[in-house]
């Protein structure tokens, strides 16, 4: 259990570590499901490492999925065995490393077809073969009242019934913070907003990093062993740092989401269809007392740290799930509409022109000439495995110690079966901890779960030092309700001011920011 302190801003601390004059065993850049992997599994096999984040941990996509931890359906469809086998026994290994963040969820798939439920039922019986010990729970075929019982919600004129199966659920930034959490335990030093502005060379060979303190604007250098570049969508960006004329690595595509209230599916399953007008499926999942639907696959020619939905992909999940949903959502019911940009590999002669959708969806690891290891494409389930593959090649390229790797069985940072609602137990062993704060019986909002301890929880050990930083991604407010949590960004802020000794302009101007940004999550 964390030892409770007085307020006190951790930085100073970090910022001592990352500037340690030594060389590091690993230099990871990217705080996302790609590079917090990485650095675990390094610091897990007593390697020595840094880990620099530019903006906060898992601000890009990894905090923008669908909440799923699963083998992936859809792959299994493409005829991507291979992909969805080893999903699957991630998941699993997922589940058990992390109780307090992983659950079990089940899935209907509607039959409005006589030949849906066979097709379907096949398939995900192969799924279930393929999942092998690490299952979750047994698919099987249910009646139209059996499916009505479970999603009392879908459409019943036409129904015939449909298949259940199982997959997992997590919260994506939740896991980003408990992998730093992870990291630090084994030793790693960690800080977010510090860019990696260039690389160090010793001749051609890659030696280390030059990076900024974003919030004093000093410029410090870093001297490693082997430099891994895991910055999602941004890869290129830092392959160029490198070799200015780097051919493009990436196609990316767009995933939006939009979250409704629970009276869209009440109960725990979810729903899955199975293919919709683009080929996709859609999923209508309830998480943290809401509903996530979606997602969409757009390709996009910009990278941007806040991408938007495009209205036609809004208006595409709307009609989609107002056939499959009754009531159907509409606008006004829309919470929350976020974006994330998936960092699809195009092929080794591909120029990547046209629909994303057949890209591949698994990770990819290219070194340079000058031994730049890059990291990017797969997805949150298979981070420990994306971890692991990086962390062997670079045992190999920087001449470290070869090491087996333990994380198949690494319980993860606050680990704990204890059953605790949902916002308590996202912080596993160390909610006695945090309830025993001031705030804790102190709401920041009457339509948001979230109490003022975990804001100051939130500053004191998980790194939070903006506004959003607290209402995105250490508590999930901005998602479950963007006006919600812009109303509640003025007590963030006093509370975070507080925590840190800011002044009352330097409150105003948090808030100003964070309301700019929440707007952008609703629809107008």
């Amino acid at each position: 259990m964390t030892e409770l302190l007085p307020p006190s801003d951790p930085r100073p601390a970090q910022l001592q570590a990352a500037t340690a004059d030594h060389v590091w065993d690993l230099i990871v850049i990217g705080g996302g499901a790609s590079g917090l992997g990485t650095a675990v599994e390094a610091a897990t096999r007593g390697h020595r490492t840094l880990l620099l984040e530019g903006h906060d941990y898992a601000k890009g996509t990894s905090s923008r999925s669908t909440k799923l931890v699963h083998g992936g359906v859809r792959y299994l469809a493409q005829g991507n065995v291979s992909l969805v086998r080893e999903a699957l026994r991630e998941r699993g290994l997922l589940r058990k490393n992390a109780p307090h963040l992983v659950r079990d969820l089940a899935f209907v798939v509607p039959a409005y077809d006589w030949w849906a439920g066979p097709f379907y039922g096949i398939g995900l019986k192969l799924y279930d073969v393929l999942a092998g010990k690490l299952n979750l729970g047994s698919s099987k075929h249910l009646g139209r009242d059996a499916a009505l019982e479970r999603t009392p919600t879908l459409q019943k004129e036409g129904l015939m019934g449909g298949i259940l199966y199982f997959d997992g659920q997590f919260d994506d930034a939740r896991l980003a913070i408990t992998l730093l959490r992870t990291f630090e335990d084994f030793g790693g030093a960690a800080l977010n907003y510090a860019p990696v502005v260039g690389l160090l060379k010793d001749g051609e060979k890659v030696a280390g990093v030059r990076w900024r303190d974003e919030e004093t604007g000093t410029l410090h250098e870093a001297r490693g062993k082997v430099v891994v570049n895991a910055t999602g969508v941004w890869v290129d960006d830092i392959r160029r740092m490198e070799t200015p004329d780097a051919k493009p690595m990436l196609s990316p595509s767009q995933g939006v989401h939009i979250v409704v209230n629970k009276r869209f599916l009440p109960g725990q399953s979810a729903i899955m269809i199975p293919r919709t007008d683009d080929g996709r499926v859609l999923f209508a999942v309830p998480w943290h007392d809401h509903v996530v639907i979606g997602t969409t696959d757009t390709p996009v020619p910009d990278t941007h740290f806040e991408p938007r939905a495009l209205e036609e992909e809004v208006e595409f999940i709307l009609k989609t799930a107002g056939r499959y949903l009754d009531p159907a959502p509409t606008r006004a019911d829309v919470l929350s509409v976020y974006a994330g940009l998936r960092p699809l590999v195009k092929g080794e002669n591909t120029d990547g022109a046209g629909s994303t959708a057949a890209l591949s969806r698994d990770h990819v690891i290219r070194i340079s000439d000058g031994g730049l290891i890059t990291l990017t494409g797969g997805k949150w389930t298979t981070y420990r495995r994306m971890g692991e593959d990086t962390v062997n090649r670079a045992e190999v390229l920087g001449g470290l110690p070869e090491r087996l790797t333990t994380t198949p069985g690494l319980h993860l940072h606050g680990w704990s079966e204890d059953d605790r609602p949902d916002h308590w137990k996202v912080y596993g062993s160390e909610a006695e901890a945090l309830q025993a704060l001031p705030g804790a019986d102190r709401f920041l909002h009457r339509e948001l779960p979230y109490t003022e301890a975990e804001l100051r929880w939130g500053v004191r050990f998980e790194s939070a030092r903006t506004v959003e930083d607290l209402l995105s991604r250490r508590t999930r407010a901005l998602l479950l309700g963007a006006e919600a949590s812009a109303e509640a960004a003025p007590r963030a802020a006093a509370i975070l001011a507080e925590e840190l000794g800011r002044d009352q302009a330097w409150q105003d101007a948090q808030v100003t920011t964070y309301r700019a940004l929440a707007k952008g999550y609703r629809l107008s």
